[in-house]
């Protein structure tokens, strides 16, 4: 398994990471048999991130993952779980924030987590369940100071969706460790300039600024929440298409695209649309580590798979890059 530096902190991550998410589902509606052997399949190959959240299956992903690591005991194992403040809290940020990492511990059976990700959008004024720039800076970024501090968490991360504005200033301060950033072959906008007109949010060479505030990066809906298999047929405990985020306004128009991407397949660039954009996803330098939803172990094994074959060439990126030229003008 390839380990690659994860920004600033001083740890290296496996470059494939365990999502443990409700969109695969496995670490939410799978057998425990299967979570354990998926689990331990993975450390047995390297793996050693594991992402979670609250918010996956009401506090099921992160019971799960807690009662599988303590049964394992890995010794190298950097776990990372999420808090989306509700915005009924936002009068409150620091202790919200204690009470629900306080919450996560208990479910994970530790006394601290690796990295702590905001999970709310950021936008510049804040509004609704967004928090504001300036919430995120001089409330939460000190409230998980205070953590850290503590002793409860290792380092300080953000999912990094909401305006791109927004994204980039908090990344900018430098107050955070670790951005979960949205890049796949739909939307590959965090890492190079989209064309004119392109039907997807645009994160602005988002990269560009990650690198320079040395920010470790975790590559998430690397395959578009499953529209980047080019199907859209979901295993049974997989939850219903996610809406997505960053690229086409509806799930189907997402899978629309990526069937314009066989191209790859067609060449024999990847075997499957799914390992293609497994392997365009590690193919940037600032990638530290990806997240790939999985149902079953075989999902893994397929991802594990994928990964070992490395990046993809350069010229199947060249391939892709005049292939994304053809969705430009389209409607969102």
């Amino acid at each position: 398994m390839e380990m690659r530096m994860f920004g600033r902190t001083g740890i290296r991550l496996s470059v494939l990471g365990f999502g443990c998410g409700a969109v695969g589902g496995l670490m939410v509606r799978g057998d425990p048999p299967d979570q354990e052997r998926t689990i331990a399949r993975a450390i047995d190959a390297g793996v050693n991130y594991f992402d979670t959240a609250v918010q996956y299956g009401n506090g099921e992903s992160e019971k799960n993952l807690g009662r599988i690591l303590q049964i394992l005991k890995p010794a190298n194992a950097v776990v990372g779980t999420k808090v989306r403040l509700p915005s009924a809290s936002f009068g409150r940020i620091a202790d919200a924030v204690a009470k629900w990492l306080d919450q996560s511990l208990t479910r994970l059976r530790r006394d601290r987590v690796d990295i702590f990700h905001l999970h709310n959008a950021i936008t510049q004024a804040g509004g609704g369940e967004a928090l504001s720039v300036q919430q995120v800076l001089v409330e939460v970024a000190p409230a998980f100071e205070r953590l850290r501090q503590q002793g409860k968490i290792r380092f300080l991360g953000l999912t990094a969706v909401g305006e791109t504005k927004a994204l980039h200033q908090v990344i900018d301060a430098g107050a955070f460790d670790s951005a979960q950033v949205v890049y796949n072959m739909l939307n590959p906008s965090a890492a190079s300039e989209l064309p004119p007109n392109y039907p997807a949010q645009d994160y602005g060479r988002l990269f560009d600024h990650t690198k320079k505030a040395g920010v470790g990066v975790i590559g998430i809906r690397v395959l578009a929440g499953g529209a980047l298999s080019g199907s859209t047929e979901r295993h049974a405990i997989a939850s219903p298409p996610p809406e997505p985020i960053g690229s086409a306004m509806n799930y189907e128009a997402d899978v629309e695209r990526a069937r314009r991407l066989m191209p790859l397949v067609k060449e024999e660039f990847a075997a499957s649309l799914t390992e293609a954009a497994t392997r365009f996803a590690i193919s940037h330098a600032a990638i530290g580590t990806i997240l790939v939803g999985i149902a079953t172990p075989q999902q893994f094994d397929e991802a594990l798979a994928a990964v070992q074959k490395g990046p993809l060439p350069a010229a199947a990126l060249e391939l892709h890059a005049k292939l994304v030229q053809n969705f430009s003008g389209e409607s969102r």
